[in-house]
């Protein structure tokens, strides 16, 4: 299994896998092996990678096409059919809800079982997780967080896990699986996630920091505010922490703009926390309406979110969120090429 410790993120080269990991060695003829560490892969992360209302129901086939490890975006909605009153959770970003929306059961679950099953059957960890799981709760009853304990625990053998700790400040190892689960910051989530889990079981999914303002270029350690635990270990934040305003207001991309990516992320991955912005597009607002995507995220063309697709590459960003998928990796491909490299040790050396 492997530690969150500093000791391992930042002294022991990612281009090993780190001390104490489960894993079997690598194949010397496949090539290196990839930290799933914080800084150790930057992946594409699919944003809202669900149908709204019955359309751009392949958006989860168009993700998994880009090809594996990757992450996943579901947004989560606790439906009440307002006729037998029996309640269940939705896929879904919660407008105008008929209650025939996916489940994530059905749409998530079941989809990835193939991607699932063939790599615990081949037991070839390099890349595992395969799949990052993105809860987005867009309602937080405690109802709901027991159903999708409960799912979960039906695939726990999929999962990568962590020991219950009696003190959250003590971070277990993770026992690495194919797919990592990541939920929000609300204290009601960490209550059915965390602290009613009794000591010794298994955590199934791992909430993110507390974040402070975004606006007015403040410090680093005040945009991330909250520190790593047990169950919290990850950042997420808009891109407007970056760019004041977001991708809407932002201008030319700029050297002052790209020290300052480089000050959060490198914050954050001294506090071992991976990092996730969102959403970075770029196209014209007849594609954004065809495809259903939202104007705030729109930089307006895909030469000027290309440019800060690659400032993240670059900077280290664990997961960037899109809902251009094959645009971004695509872009992910080519600088993996020129760098020669799918790890960060190289950024690692040139931000030092």
């Amino acid at each position: 299994m492997v530690s969150f410790s500093r000791a391992v993120v930042f002294f022991i080269p990612l281009l090993l896998l780190p001390a104490g990991c489960s894993s079997p060695a690598p194949d010397p003829d496949s090539g290196p092996a990839v930290s799933f560490l914080p800084g150790g892969r930057g992946l594409l992360d699919a944003h809202n990678c669900y149908p709204y209302q019955g359309r751009w129901a392949d958006r989860i086939d168009r993700a998994l096409a880009t090809g594996a490890p990757l992450a996943i975006e579901q947004d989560l909605v606790w439906f009440t059919d307002p006729e037998t009153r029996r309640s269940w959770s939705l896929v879904s970003h919660g407008e105008e809800l008929s209650g025939t929306e996916p489940t994530m059961d059905e749409y998530f679950f079941e989809r990835i079982r193939p991607l699932v099953e063939d790599a615990l059957t081949r037991d070839d960890r390099r890349d595992w997780p395969l799949v990052t799981l993105n809860l987005d709760f867009k309602t937080d009853e405690a109802e709901h967080h027991r159903a999708v304990w409960d799912l979960l625990g039906r695939y726990e053998s999929w999962l990568t896990t962590a020991l219950r700790t009696a003190d959250a400040a003590t971070v277990a190892d993770l026992d690495v699986g194919p797919v990592l689960v990541l939920t929000g910051t609300s204290l009601e989530q960490e209550e059915v996630f965390h602290r009613q889990v009794p000591v010794g079981a298994r955590l199934r999914l791992f909430g993110a920091v507390e974040t402070g303002p975004y606006e007015a270029d403040p410090p680093a350690g005040e945009v991330i505010v909250g520190r790593r635990t047990n169950y919290r270990r990850w950042f997420n934040s808009p891109w407007r922490s970056v760019e004041s305003g977001g991708p809407e207001e932002a201008g030319e991309w700029t050297s002052r703009d790209e020290a300052r990516l480089r000050e959060i992320v490198r914050y954050a991955h001294d506090e071992g926390l991976w990092v996730r912005f969102y959403t970075l597009n770029g196209h014209s607002e007849e594609v954004g309406e065809a495809m259903g995507w939202y104007r705030g995220y729109n930089f307006g063309s895909l030469e000027a979110v290309e440019i800060r697709w690659r400032a993240a590459l670059e900077a280290g960003v664990d997961f960037i969120a899109t809902d251009q998928y094959e645009e971004l990796a695509s872009v992910m491909a080519g600088w993996r090429a020129r760098t020669g490299s799918r790890t960060s040790e190289r950024r690692r050396l040139r931000q030092d």
